[in-house]
């Protein structure tokens, strides 16, 4: 049977489709523009359609497919985050419950999500939060808002015999290649010793190696222990502790400076109105933040926790190809 990747052209799901290959996996891709596909994807099936268009064959997406992974995200343009997040998600399932019931075997759908859909700390964002995948969702944003309802509808299609699902939520994915490019940002001003740190010791960094999100991915496809289940996962660690890697690779002194956080908020409250103010009420908040997001259940249902520690893997952001 069919393993069928949606957002297959997407930085997670570049990479989870080389995985895929090297496993010697049946696949298929959805793919808008079948002409710029390289030759070397010569293996691969391709679909195309387009999720947007309310007139998307998704019928024939999903035929003879036993497993979904659903990688498809928008990012940027927020007017497209409701009809991709939700209403494709919609249709998609629809289709695959038909074809699960017409096909007698059962079809296992693997969601794409992102810890955004727990929301920011409540109160002040440097008090110490531990988010489980117990922890209530209270997304903020468009973006994390509907991703958040994708999941829900994810969960309540399962149906015994006809659909299963796995839910994954990563924390912020990095790699060579990333296309965000809020690590290169920092590098830069780390590089141009304009960096400083903001608050008291023991802000933490959350993010997680893209190959370990694929893995956890692999994981969730073909393990039938991962069923039924939502997982996070971070490889979480101190701030201080990234910023000196980051100094490291661009082969400068690791900054030292720390600035009070009050003082550092009562500087962007008078500036925010400046117009190219390059700090903003946000940032100070992300830069003081204490949430952490333990991989624990990861670890005790499917036996696995993220392998590649952030500092040991940063260069690759910073890489002449990276840029």
């Amino acid at each position: 049977m069919k393993v069928l990747v949606l957002g297959g052209s997407g930085f997670i799901g570049s990479a989870l489709l080389r995985e895929l290959d090297a496993a010697s996996c049946d696949v298929r891709v959805l793919s808008r523009n079948l002409r710029s596909r390289s030759a070397e994807e010569g293996t691969v099936e391709f679909v195309q359609g387009d999720l947007l268009d309310s007139n998307c064959p998704v019928m024939e997406i999903v035929s003879g497919c036993s497993i979904i992974f659903n990688c498809v995200g928008e990012l940027y343009d927020e007017a497209k985050m409701a009809p991709l997040h939700i209403e494709s998600t919609l249709r998609l399932l629809a289709a695959a419950k038909q074809e699960a019931k017409a096909s007698g075997w059962m079809l296992h759908w693997v969601q794409l999500s992102s810890v955004g859909a727990y929301g920011p700390a409540q109160g002040h964002p440097s008090v110490a939060r531990v988010v489980t995948e117990q922890t209530k969702l209270a997304p903020v944003g468009t973006y994390e808002i509907t991703k958040a309802q994708a999941d829900e509808l994810v969960a309540a299609a399962a149906e015994e015999g006809v659909l299963s699902y796995s839910i994954v939520r990563p924390s912020n994915v990095f790699g060579a290649g990333m296309p965000n490019d809020s690590l290169r940002q920092w590098g830069r001003l780390i590089k141009k010793r304009l960096f400083f740190y903001i608050g008291e010791p023991g802000a933490v960094s959350t993010y997680v190696h893209v190959d370990d999100v694929v893995a956890a991915l692999m994981l969730c496809g073909f393990d039938d222990r991962a069923k039924g289940h939502i997982f996070n996962i971070s490889n979480d660690c101190p701030q201080e502790q990234l910023v000196a890697a980051m100094a490291k690779v661009l082969n400068v002194q690791a900054p030292w400076l720390r600035v009070p956080e009050w003082a550092m908020r009562l500087v962007v409250a008078a500036c925010s109105p400046v117009r190219g103010f390059p700090v903003s009420a946000s940032r100070v908040d992300s830069l003081v933040a204490r949430t952490r997001y333990p991989t624990d259940k990861l670890a005790s249902v499917l036996g696995f926790r993220p392998r590649y520690e952030v500092a040991d893997r940063i260069a690759e952001v910073f890489s002449e190809k990276a840029k």
